[in-house]
């Protein structure tokens, strides 16, 4: 689903305008990445939980040549359902 047909879909079940929908989103959105830029976690209710985790260096391989190389740490965000989104979509 396409944040277009999202936001109709919302608009027509709230009876709001999608102006209203699409400004709630994106407000939310950055809601979302500031909280977890600052605490490293965020509990989405209903849908589970955006968590900041650090990948260590490790080494890789190039598949076009087979040549060795590394791979820095990074820092990366992983998404937890919650048992609800799994028991009703598994």
């Amino acid at each position: 689903m396409t944040k277009a047909k999202m936001v109709a879909s919302l608009a027509e079940e709230l009876g709001s305008s999608k102006k209203e929908v699409n400004s709630f989103l994106d407000v939310f959105s950055e809601m979302i990445y500031k909280e977890v830029k600052k605490s490293g976690e965020c509990i989405v209710p209903g849908f589970g939980k955006l968590v900041k985790a650090k990948r260590k260096a490790r080494e890789g391989r190039n598949p076009a040549t087979g040549e060795t190389i590394k791979i820095p740490a990074k820092t990366v965000v992983k998404f937890r359902l919650s048992k609800a989104v799994k028991d009703a979509i598994l």
